[in-house]
């Protein structure tokens, strides 16, 4: 039996990551004194309500179109499944609650590390969902940015 996805399901759970990420980013900034810090972390939440902002229409335009989606050799609804039930990682789980005046730079950076490389694992699952018209490019587009994130995260790790 072929599998048809619930759009809606998936593309709220990609807007609720990027939400969490940036709500994350932001408290994070908080935690520092030094500007550059700030503005890398603010910088980084501003990003992913871009990204947010992204799926939303994704969604929107999806859902419009009435489109189910289908997935022809089954993979991509089973991957994605693993990680709407918390085996690959809980997306519902809230970072910010790892924030504390003692967290340093270094366990920042380690958590959105974590959280970027899990967010890519996803919008590549959900890229195989999604037909070129319907916005695939897009989603390519947004594994990218979180991969540059990815970069200059662990380029920041380096130093710390």
């Amino acid at each position: 039996m072929k599998l048809y996805f619930n759009a809606d399901e998936i593309f709220e759970m990609a807007e609720e990551i990027e939400r969490q990420g940036a709500r994350f980013y932001e408290k994070a900034a908080t935690l520092f004194k030094e500007t550059g810090i700030q503005e890398m972390l603010t910088g980084l939440s501003k990003m992913e309500v871009g990204h947010e902002r992204l799926f939303a229409s994704m969604r929107s335009k999806i859902l419009s179109n009435d489109y189910q989606g289908y997935d022809p050799d089954e993979m991509a609804v089973a991957y994605i499944k693993s990680f709407t039930e918390g085996k690959v990682f809980d997306a519902k789980k809230d970072l910010c609650a790892t924030l504390t005046p003692s967290t340093t730079l270094k366990d920042v950076l380690n958590l959105a590390i974590e959280a970027e490389k899990n967010s890519i694992a996803f919008y590549t699952g959900i890229k195989r969902l999604v037909p070129e018209a319907l916005g695939q490019s897009t989603v390519e587009q947004i594994i990218s940015e979180e991969m540059r994130h990815l970069v200059s995260l662990s380029e920041k790790l380096a130093t710390a």
